[in-house]
């Protein structure tokens, strides 16, 4: 059985994930309060956040502010979006 958590995000129980994260205390707080759902909806929403702003992961400032986004994010506050970035269209996959 799945372990559940109640989510941070989505404000309901939903399954949790098989690891923490991320090291130390923002892990387990990761871990005990955000569901696998929102955790994998937050690598795709900051794999765009580093591609469409160019951003380097390598930079300091650049991980302050992923980690201000993806608690942001996590909390379900309003976070940044990437600039230019358009969904695909369903219609575009006929």
């Amino acid at each position: 059985m799945a372990r559940m958590v109640f989510c941070s995000k989505y404000k309901q129980e939903l399954e949790g994930l098989d690891v923490p994260p991320y090291p130390g205390a923002k892990g387990v707080d990761i871990f005990n309060n955000v569901s696998k759902k929102a955790w994998q909806e937050w690598m795709a929403h900051q794999t765009m956040l580093i591609n469409e702003k160019r951003l380097s992961v390598m930079d300091m400032g650049t991980k302050v502010y992923l980690t201000e986004q993806m608690t942001k994010f996590l909390a379900g506050d309003t976070y940044d979006q990437a600039e230019g970035y358009v969904p695909p269209s369903t219609s575009d996959n006929k």
